[in-house]
């Protein structure tokens, strides 16, 4: 692939999966200057990994692919240097009109990232791709595992994530 094709590639892929980069880092960075970074970590990844894009599965879930272990990668990275307590996310969806509601919303999001960034990084990559309406063979084709373990590991993630999100809500009480 000459350098044009692959900066074609690049860009027309950055155009269309920029939001699916975007909520891998946000589900991975615990600040707004994390998650610009990871994006651009993510995107460099991307970039560097198009000669061996085999086309064997979709651009989308290949870009999952990269964004996850690039995601994971990063958060090691940074678990090492800074050993520190995660700050709560920004909110990452449009909320309600009204403050109270929207107040009521944000924290409900930050508990909910909170409840995500403590399950296992292979829960936490599950629930992301889950949360992300992807089908379970999707979900198989990115993890590369059957789809009926997809299952079962979501299944498994959820109720986890459910206990989480009890001590997320009784530790603000």
């Amino acid at each position: 692939m000459n350098e044009d094709d692959r900066e074609a590639l690049f860009n027309a892929w950055v155009g269309q999966h920029l939001a699916l980069v975007g909520r891998v880092a946000r589900s991975y960075a615990d600040t707004e200057e994390d998650c610009q970074e990871l994006v651009q970590e993510i995107l460099l990844q991307v970039w560097l990994s198009i000669p061996r894009f085999e086309r064997k599965a979709k651009p989308s879930t290949w870009i999952y692919r990269v964004a996850l272990n690039t995601a994971l990668a990063w958060q090691r990275r940074n678990e090492r240097q800074r050993r520190r307590p995660f700050q709560p996310l920004v909110p990452v969806m449009d909320v309600a009109k009204h403050e109270t509601e929207q107040a009521h919303q944000r924290e409900r999001i930050e508990r909910l990232h909170a409840a995500i960034r403590r399950l296992s990084k292979a829960d936490a990559a599950l629930v992301l791709l889950y949360l992300d309406d992807l089908s379970y063979r999707e979900i198989a084709e990115i993890l590369g595992i059957s789809e009926v373990n997809v299952g079962v590991k979501l299944n498994r993630a959820r109720k986890a994530l459910a206990e989480l999100m009890k001590e997320e809500i009784a530790n603000d009480s």
